[in-house]
């Protein structure tokens, strides 16, 4: 049975430095190429930073058509994976907390994530499921609180999909990711009992004015048991071969 190598960055949390973001995503992306990888995953928010508060993330944010964003696709035309990024889009004066799937320096499209929390209330929800497919494997993306709701995985499923995809970013004050340590995989080991999906996570890590983030940066399997993950206070790259069949 043909297997597809897959890929998740576990990456300091960026705020407001794209060049620096930049820069980590280019080192993640040779050492994905040189496991194989066929599929590379980055946090939520990951190019700009998760931004909420508004007048921060109005002034960050990216339109995907404009000379700004085709900069950054122009970055990475020599990547080896597909690759799904957490950025910030403008559209009109619209904002959204969206994942885009770009392939050899080309947007191939995006997702934008459908469940918002209180702080989230800069963004529009997205309403689309669109998936993807790379070496016949095929995948559809949920970000981070997307996660807690049966719905948007469902919608993935149906589609025939085998993969979701969840780009998060769980940097939080220390008691709240205390709390919320072992929820995450919980939630979305939920997920993958009642679709049958595989998932595949990347998260934040590190510390930052007061907060923590353990990610996790993980490979649940349809039981929705942890089949690979990341130490939780370090970055790095977790690779996993999964069936594309």
């Amino acid at each position: 049975m043909k297997t597809v190598r897959i890929a998740a960055a576990q990456t300091p949390d960026y705020r407001e430095n794209v060049e620096a973001a930049l820069t980590c995503a280019l080192a993640m992306i040779r050492q994905a190429e040189a496991s194989g990888a066929r599929l590379l995953c980055f946090p939520e928010g990951f190019l700009q930073g998760y931004l909420t508060e508004p007048e921060a993330a109005r002034r960050a944010a990216m339109d995907l058509s404009s000379p700004a964003f085709e900069a950054i696709l122009s970055r990475l035309s020599d990547a080896g994976p597909m690759i799904v990024m957490g950025v910030i889009e403008a559209e009109g004066e619209d904002l959204f907390n969206t994942a885009v799937v770009i392939d050899k320096g080309r947007l191939i499209s995006r997702y934008r994530k459908a469940h918002l929390l209180k702080g989230e209330s800069l963004f529009r929800p997205g309403t689309e499921t669109p998936t993807f497919t790379v070496d016949g494997l095929r995948f559809g993306i949920n970000i981070c609180y997307d996660t807690g709701f049966p719905e948007p995985a469902r919608k993935v499923a149906l589609t025939g999909a085998s993969l979701l995809v969840c780009c998060a970013n769980n940097m939080m004050p220390r008691a709240n990711a205390e709390k919320f340590r072992d929820v995450h995989n919980a939630a979305r080991g939920e997920r993958c009992r009642e679709t049958g999906l595989w998932l595949i996570s990347s998260d934040v890590t590190g510390e930052r004015d007061g907060r923590i983030s353990w990610g996790p940066t993980a490979v649940l399997n349809p039981a929705g048991n942890v089949v690979a993950q990341l130490p939780l206070e370090a970055p790095g790259l977790l690779v996993f071969d999964m069936s594309a069949g």
